[in-house]
C-alpha cells in the first residue's frame, strides 16, 4: 500500500502533463485545418518543372534541327 503514495502523484503529474501538451497543441493550431493535410500530401506542388523536351533541347545547342 505504501507504493501508492508515490504512484498516485506521479499518475496525476503525468495526466496534468498531457492536459498541458494538449491544451499547447490546441491553442497552436494543430487542429486548425483538419482536411488540408490530407488533400496535400496529394498534390505534385514539390516536383521539378519538367521542361519541354522537343524545344528545350534544341536551344540548349545553339543550332535548330530539322
Amino acid at each position: 500500500m505504501d507504493v501508492l503514495l508515490y504512484l498516485i502523484p506521479i499518475a496525476l503529474f503525468l495526466g496534468l502533463l498531457g492536459l498541458v501538451a494538449f491544451l499547447w497543441s490546441l491553442k497552436s493550431g494543430q487542429y486548425d485545418d483538419l482536411e488540408g493535410a490530407k488533400w496535400r500530401i496529394l498534390q505534385d506542388d514539390d516536383l521539378p518543372d519538367q521542361p519541354d523536351r522537343g524545344s528545350g533541347r534544341e536551344e540548349e545547342d545553339g543550332e535548330e534541327r530539322r
